[in-house]
């Protein structure tokens, strides 16, 4: 069963449009336990844009992180299609899915998962060593504005400031997609703030697609399409007039 998805711009989410990098469709997801089948993802329909700052919200259970996990590459759907460019993500080997990941896309989660023993730049200079076209680790890092802090290893850093190591990690590849999830879920208000800055920067200057998922309705207002998961399902994709920066963003 398809649910409803309702877009207040002119287009409607699932209708194929020549500039979509991402094409989803009908896309189900089965998890089998045993003789239990849990249903993550029910006949979802879903076009991603380049440039685009993708808002996902929905209670735990509603499918939001496998959305992003077959987003990612990092599951496949159990039906559907997954169409990346002109890449069919559905039927793609696991040695595809893994050059998918490490040439197009980040990931940045709500715990940061660097490396201890590693500085900053070290953490960032890790996956700079396998992308194709990578930025210098130092201009990643001054991009989220830790040019001071190039040196410092993770416990000398605050929870904010390594949260904006992993962003310089995942952008440090220039990745076409950037999937965050609950990216400020771990920070307090003043430093959730500057971290939603950082992401919203990132996706103005390298117009890369940017999807956060989380349960703070709030940060919706940055977003240029709100989509909406209940039961598996895209309940309803709504478009802003217009984008608020995080510092009208109000939680």
């Amino acid at each position: 069963m398809t649910s409803p998805a309702h877009d207040a711009g002119p287009r409607l989410a699932s209708e194929p449009t020549p500039n979509a990098l991402f094409r989803i469709h009908n896309v189900t997801k089965v998890y089998r336990m045993g003789d239990v089948e849990v249903h993550a993802l029910r006949g979802v329909d879903l076009d991603l844009f380049e440039g685009e700052f993708i808002v996902v919200l929905g209670p735990s259970g509603s499918g939001k992180s496998t959305l992003l996990n077959i987003l990612g590459g990092l599951d496949v759907p159990t039906s559907g299609q997954v169409i990346y460019r002109d890449h069919d993500l559905t039927s793609a080997s696991d040695r595809a899915l893994t050059r998918f990941r490490r040439e197009h896309v980040g990931f940045v989660f709500q715990f940061y998962n660097l490396i201890p023993s590693l500085t900053a730049l070290e953490n960032v200079a890790l996956v700079t060593e396998i992308a194709d076209n990578p930025m210098v680790p130092e201009e990643a890092l001054r991009l989220v504005g830790l040019s001071d802090r190039l040196n410092h290893f993770p416990a000398q850093l605050s929870g904010g400031e390594q949260q904006r190591v992993a962003i310089a990690r995942a952008v440090a590849k220039r990745p076409e997609v950037l999937l965050c999830d609950e990216p400020t879920g771990a920070l307090d208000y003043a430093t959730g703030k500057l971290v939603l800055d950082v992401l919203e920067q990132i996706n103005r200057e390298l117009r890369t697609i940017t999807a956060i998922i989380t349960h703070n309705a709030a940060i919706a207002g940055m977003a240029d399409r709100v989509i909406r998961m209940s039961s598996g399902g895209i309940a309803e994709i709504q478009r802003n007039e217009k984008r608020l920066s995080p510092a009208e963003l109000t939680w």
